[in-house]
């Protein structure tokens, strides 16, 4: 894995990228899960500034970008200025040999310098997607996505949505069960869809009424075979179904019923991946009433059927 800082990189950026990729660090501490080779290059080796004015030394070019499998283009200050040839044909070479080129917050500007976005759906810092737009109209600029994930070519927005991105990139290609942990390490939820806003307008009010909707939250994924309705839920945090709803909407950025299907199709994910119980069984562990209804779901989410999703996973693993 490659993360490809610009002149300016954010601060923030690095350490996301390096707290989910890195192979050695205080949140290293994980047996049984991979080790990747993680890699920081630039545009050319040497002291490289971050955001804040900190001197970070890279000690690779642009070649590290020809034998990555997976390229993470970090923001920066200077990333107007970083659209240079050598950069932009770097990442087309790398998506012409098959590597997979993901762009976080503004570095999703040099994928759409590269032409990697031409005709696609993309996302970028919420404060950047008209200048992206206007700058790109090959480009449809969601401005609401935390991430979208083409295959071969995913974009992310700003900020700490690069921990989405870096996690939803870990599910895609080493499974749930492997994003699950090292989220667990990290103490972030393990998984935010990418349709879900970037920001919240009007956050819930800090106090009492926040701890009882995270315990009515982790009832709720703990208990995803009894089916839990939204009228349920709203009893179980003491309010009206109306507030439960405003309440749910304003911390989640979503509705309980797309977040109850995320969260049965995540366990639906790592239930497959790490044991040999059959798709019925699963189906209704996770709250669908029957294996039909999960495979539909299902395939929505991975484009296949939850035995093949099984077969093909376990048989790319060492």
């Amino acid at each position: 894995m490659v993360a490809y800082a610009p002149q300016g990189v954010t601060g923030l950026s690095i350490g996301l990228v390096t707290g989910v990729f890195a192979p050695s660090g205080v949140f290293d501490l994980r047996p049984g899960l991979p080790v990747f080779d993680m890699t920081i290059c630039a545009r050319q080796p040497g002291i490289l500034r971050t955001d804040s004015g900190l001197a970070l030394q890279v000690d690779h070019g642009l070649d590290a970008l020809t034998a990555a499998e997976l390229i993470m283009v970090l923001p920066g200050t200077g990333f107007r200025e970083d659209r240079t040839d050598h950069v932009v044909e770097a990442l087309r070479a790398a998506h012409r040999r098959g590597a997979i080129v993901a762009g976080h917050c503004v570095g999703s500007f040099l994928l759409a310098a590269a032409g990697l976005l031409d005709g696609l759906d993309a996302t970028t810092h919420w404060q950047y997607a008209d200048e992206m737009a206007a700058t790109y109209p090959k480009v449809t600029i969601r401005r609401d996505a935390l991430y979208i994930d083409h295959g071969q070519v995913s974009t992310g927005a700003g900020a700490t949505a690069g921990m989405d991105l870096s996690l939803h990139l870990l599910r895609a290609h080493h499974g749930a069960a492997v994003a699950n942990r090292i989220a667990r390490d990290l103490v972030t939820p393990p998984h935010r869809a990418g349709g879900q806003a970037q920001y919240l307008d009007a956050p819930v009010p800090s106090g009492e009424g926040d701890d009882r909707l995270d315990e009515v939250l982790a009832w709720a994924r703990d208990n995803l075979g009894q089916r839990p309705t939204v009228d349920q839920l709203a009893a179980r945090a003491m309010t009206s179904r109306r507030t439960f709803l405003r309440r749910f909407r304003q911390a989640t950025g979503t509705s309980p019923n797309a977040w109850l299907t995320n969260q049965r199709l995540n366990q639906a994910e790592e239930l497959l991946e790490t044991t040999d119980l059959p798709i019925e069984h699963i189906a209704h562990h996770v709250g669908y009433t029957s294996s039909a209804a999960l495979r539909d779901q299902f395939v929505q989410r991975r484009g296949v059927p939850p035995r093949e999703y099984r077969r093909t996973f376990l048989g790319r693993q060492p």
